[in-house]
């Protein structure tokens, strides 16, 4: 089992910057992959952005260029860094988790808004 805490959600202004943290309970020795997806109403949810144990990361296309995945091992922690945001980034915003085994987690999920 893995616990999964997010925070940092919160209202912004179009064009500013949030930054979203989820601390996991246990050791990323053993993730194989973390990242961050979002639903906003009425849609599916969709990759965010996310990292792999070898560091490689990948981002969905809305938000290249404007987001960040960073991790730090020894904190158990993951980060997303958004910056010039949009109204339709507006969503709840959910950390994962994917284990070596294939099990995934997710947190609670934390709300973003961004208002125009």
């Amino acid at each position: 089992q893995v616990q999964l805490v997010e925070s940092g959600g919160g209202l912004v202004q179009a064009g500013g910057s949030l930054g979203l943290s989820c601390v996991a309970s246990r050791s990323m020795v053993m993730f194989a992959a973390m990242g961050w997806y979002r639903q906003a109403p009425g849609k599916q949810r969709e990759l965010v952005a996310r990292i792999t144990r070898g560091g490689m990361t990948n981002y969905g296309d809305s938000v290249k260029g404007r987001f960040t995945i960073s991790r730090d091992n020894a904190k158990n922690t993951v980060y997303l860094q958004m910056n010039s945001l949009k109204p339709e980034d507006t969503a709840v915003y959910y950390c994962n988790v994917l284990l070596t085994s294939g099990s995934d987690y997710w947190g609670q999920g934390t709300q973003v808004t961004v208002s125009s």
